[in-house]
């Protein structure tokens, strides 16, 4: 007496046997040209796709040497290359799916039925991306100046203006990456803006020293820099009564350029000269006093 069979399985054996066993031998016969199809589809998009991206990246070469031309600014020729650098590629990809047989009219309807979904997840791309044309069009900095963003603090010199974030260099060569969104809808310092920049130095010296003196020799101390302007007004003035020293402060104008090392250089002069005319610079000090107790 046979073995009854559960039902899935009977299905399954009726199905096979009703099968025409042609459409297996058919189909084994046509995987080879089927799969040499589709491998020559790929080697021809994989060679499109490089041809493409080699277009592009010549595209993009004439555009920044065009906008190099016509003295662009700097920031807008970075910010243009990175969005052609994004459109063309977008374009590029929808040309490789269509290779492929994929509509480019349906990934359109889709991205479209599907925008608001988008829209909300890329939301901050897009602030960032409008952050950038407003940066471009009021111009708050360029590439070059030294800016400093009073939100959190970040500063450095700005070396590009991409299409989404702006890049700083900060004096010991961190690259700080911020989104043009902030840039454009926070305070910011550009400390570069004009082409002169004025250095404050505080130096203390002894209350017993001889005041008069000390400005003189700090004074000399600016008129003898070479890096220091002599259009503008150099001066040296008491600016605090501090606890344990007379507070000066040297002021004078350096070039942008000549601002870091002119600091440098007067603060470590202005130390010298004070020693070399035997005028202190106490320490912090308090006095205490006791005061005994009669028995």
């Amino acid at each position: 007496m046979g073995k009854c069979l559960p039902y899935g399985a009977g299905m399954l054996l009726t199905a096979m046997d009703e099968l025409n066993p042609g459409v297996i031998e058919n189909f084994l016969q046509e995987l080879p040209d089927k799969a040499l199809h589709l491998g020559v589809r790929v080697l021809f998009a994989v060679v499109f796709f490089i041809i493409g991206a080699e277009v592009i990246k010549l595209l993009r070469k004439i555009v920044r040497k065009s906008l190099t031309k016509t003295n662009a600014d700097t920031g807008l020729i970075q910010f243009m290359d990175s969005f052609i650098k994004a459109a063309l590629y977008i374009v590029l990809v929808f040309m490789v799916a269509e290779s492929f047989g994929v509509d480019a009219t349906s990934i359109v309807a889709l991205l479209g039925s599907v925008g608001v979904a988008i829209g909300l997840a890329i939301q901050g791309s897009l602030s960032n991306f409008a952050g950038g044309v407003l940066i471009l069009l009021l111009k708050p900095f360029k590439v070059g100046d030294y800016i400093i963003e009073d939100s959190k603090g970040n500063e450095g010199t700005v070396q590009e203006i991409q299409l989404f974030y702006t890049k700083l260099v900060t004096p010991d060569d961190k690259v700080i990456v911020l989104p043009n969104g902030t840039l454009a809808n926070t305070s910011l310092t550009n400390v570069t803006a004009t082409e002169v920049r004025r250095m404050e130095v505080k130096v203390g010296i002894a209350y017993d020293a001889d005041m008069q003196k000390a400005k003189q020799v700090l004074y000399e101390v600016l008129q003898t820099d070479s890096a220091v302007l002599k259009e503008y007004e150099k001066k040296v003035y008491v600016d605090e009564l501090g606890d344990s020293s007379v507070v000066m402060v040297l002021r004078c104008w350096f070039k942008n350029e000549d601002y870091w090392e002119g600091k440098w250089r007067i603060t470590e002069n202005a130390k010298l000269a004070l020693d070399a005319n035997a005028i202190s610079i106490p320490y912090p000090q308090m006095d205490v006093h006791i005061q005994k107790q009669e028995v």
